[in-house]
């Protein structure tokens, strides 16, 4: 009896030890919003769910689903100036800031009949149009992808979706390859973007990311340039 205490009191102290592990991966690992980014994050009104940029005169809601271990509000700066030119961005808030875990958020943040797009970066971008493929929801209008492909569980060009692609010239996290193989799996009407100058980290604002390119263009640039490809696609698609 007193072996089996032991066994029972080493698992679980083995267990401890990795899940204890796990979180402080975890901690050093995400990517922390710059503080030009957090500050712009003290505008939007937040809750343990999402972060809120609202339109004084909203024409369509975005949803946006964040890149893999980046905290919501590092994307805060584009998301604000998109709100400006009247479209409410909600930014998710992912468990682990992982979009995996909640594909399907997007259905409760849409609002009742009322149109809206969902858009991602990276993995986030991913997921977004996992989402898309599988939604049945008549006011869903498009999807964007910000350093991101679809994959085949994504796919989305059977859909009648408008889709928005913006890369980053100087990315080295986005896999380019499968990017331009998996260009299949958008509608034939998808429009292409290229920042050229940008990388994959400055989709959001969070510093340079593990393995990236290095920008030739300010975050700033970059920011501003993303929040204008959106707001041009977003007047098409609102119409």
């Amino acid at each position: 009896m007193k072996k089996a205490k032991k066994v029972i009191i080493v698992i679980i102290s083995i267990i401890a030890i990795l899940l204890i592990a796990a979180a402080g991966w975890l901690h050093f690992s995400t990517y922390h919003p710059s503080s030009a980014a957090q500050k712009v994050a003290q505008t939007a009104s937040q809750t343990n769910k999402v972060t809120v940029f609202k339109a004084r005169h909203n024409k369509m809601t975005v949803i946006f689903y964040t890149g893999a271990l980046v905290e919501p509000d590092s994307y805060s700066i584009w998301a604000k100036q998109v709100a400006n030119a009247g479209y409410t961005v909600k930014v998710v808030h992912f468990p682990l800031n992982l979009a995996f875990f909640n594909v399907n958020a997007a259905d409760k943040l849409a609002g009742k009949n009322k149109n809206y797009v969902v858009g991602g970066h990276s993995l986030g971008g991913a997921m977004a149009s996992r989402y898309g493929h599988g939604s049945h929801n008549k006011y869903l209008r498009g999807i964007f992808l910000l350093g991101a492909y679809a994959d085949e569980k994504g796919r989305l060009d059977k859909t009648n979706l408008d889709v928005l692609s913006i890369t980053a010239s100087h990315d080295k996290v986005l896999n380019w390859q499968k990017y331009q193989t998996n260009k299949k799996y958008l509608p034939k009407n998808t429009s292409y973007q290229t920042i050229k100058g940008g990388n994959h980290g400055n989709f959001g604002s969070y510093g340079q990311q593990k393995g990236d390119g290095h920008a030739t263009i300010s975050n700033a640039n970059q920011q501003k340039q993303v929040a204008s490809l959106l707001i041009n696609w977003l007047n098409k698609v609102s119409k």
